[in-house]
């Protein structure tokens, strides 16, 4: 599969952008015209699922609804939408011998992805590896083996009849953990590993594979009320980060309080997330405050609950409160909510973690809601890439240099 995808990424690195745009656009199309043979598919994956006592919650992201068709199908229009990255020249100089230095955009090559659950994965990162020029192979969760397999038959069909090469997206066809393994040592044919789901498997991936690796081990997100908040705005942000999706990485986690606007914030905030279910561990002076919540251990502070569950700490300042980020967040995503300009930029800064947000919710913290497209996942390393990634970060950049003859002396 491997040479296969190496061979095909040579075809598709060449595709014009016209090409590769109808092809995303006839998969959107295609994919809604055999929705029900979709569901039909996912509906295996669903009985498995539910026989093996799968969670809610995975059993949520696992299924594959006509509206859930749809949305993919919108997915790929937007990644069609979006300028193609390769070939892009990014910047020109010229040298004093007169050579005209340049850096353009090129694909990586072959990419490896590895995801558990979403089978909208599946289509997502094929599109955004088939727009930026790459050969994608694709290794599901076994829960969504069934939908997963009937997603990337759909895709290939549409290569063919788009003269391109079927090999540029390949799902792995069987479930037995060996095969990740395998994958994991083709570090000649494949590019990049990117893998999509819980920390044990990021770090299961890490530790096995000879091929670079892009983390994202977990999300611990902050959102930070300073003593300028808005209350009312505070409390919808709070509200949006933590309940709208607790299982996804970019929710809230743990919730930061200025204590010159904890008595008026806290109670009312409270209310509305013990109404949503939320349950809240504090600080002592968070307990103090608020009699009815459980005490946080320090181990709470480092944890991605992905749940409705909550940490909250009343901290004296900005300081204390980005000190706190910096030992225990995880780089991911952090949201200050102010009305002092001063402390927004502060915050902008300072705060190291690859998303940072002043007055909206960290559930923003997503490829497709920053207009990258679906993306291929969320990256808490600095190299080669840091947050969301979307089509340039699927490529890279060569040096192009024009010359009228200079020789080096």
């Amino acid at each position: 599969m491997a040479e296969k995808a190496r061979a095909a990424a040579g075809v598709i690195s060449r595709a014009s952008a016209d090409q590769k745009n109808l092809a995303l656009q006839s998969m959107a199309a295609q994919l809604e015209a055999e929705a029900d043979f979709l569901i039909t598919e996912n509906k295996k994956d669903l009985e498995n699922a539910e026989k093996a006592g799968l969670a809610s919650a995975m059993i949520d992201r696992l299924t594959l609804k006509h509206s859930t068709i749809e949305g993919i199908a919108k997915g790929l229009l937007e990644v069609a939408a979006l300028p193609d990255p390769v070939g892009k020249v990014t910047s020109m100089w010229r040298r004093p011998n007169g050579l005209l230095v340049g850096r353009m955009r090129i694909p990586l090559g072959v990419i490896g992805i590895i995801y558990e659950s979403r089978p909208n994965v599946t289509a997502d990162a094929a599109a955004l590896c088939l727009k930026s020029g790459n050969a994608v192979i694709l290794r599901g969760g076994s829960e969504a083996i069934h939908s997963n397999l009937a997603i990337a038959r759909i895709l290939q069909g549409v290569l063919v009849k788009c003269s391109l090469p079927e090999n540029a997206i390949q799902v792995i066809p069987v479930t037995d953990r060996e095969a990740v393994y395998e994958m994991l040592q083709l570090d000649e044919l494949i590019d990049l590993i990117i893998p999509r789901g819980g920390e044990a498997l990021i770090r299961a991936v890490v530790s096995q594979s000879r091929i670079p690796v892009i983390k994202h081990y977990k999300g611990v997100c902050h959102v930070f009320i300073d003593e300028s908040a808005d209350p009312d705005m505070a409390v919808a942000i709070s509200m949006n980060a933590k309940v709208q999706r607790p299982g996804v990485c970019n929710a809230m986690e743990t919730l930061l309080v200025h204590r010159n606007i904890a008595a008026k914030f806290l109670p009312k905030a409270a209310e509305k997330l013990i109404e949503a279910g939320v349950v809240i561990r504090g600080c002592r002076k968070t307990c103090k405050l608020l009699p009815a919540v459980q005490e946080a251990a320090e181990e709470d502070w480092y944890t991605e609950y992905l749940d409705l569950i909550l940490s909250v700490r009343i901290v004296e300042d900005i300081d204390e409160a980005m000190a706190h980020i910096d030992k225990y967040g995880s780089l991911h995503t952090e949201s200050i909510v102010t009305s002092d300009y001063n402390n927004s930029q502060r915050f902008l800064n300072e705060v190291n973690s690859s998303t940072v947000l002043v007055n909206a919710s960290t559930r923003f913290s997503d490829g497709f809601e920053l207009g990258l497209g679906a993306e291929i996942g969320i990256s808490t390393t600095k190299l080669h890439a840091f947050g969301p990634m979307g089509l340039e970060e699927l490529t890279t950049t060569k040096f192009i240099i024009y010359g009228n003859g200079q020789v080096r002396t």
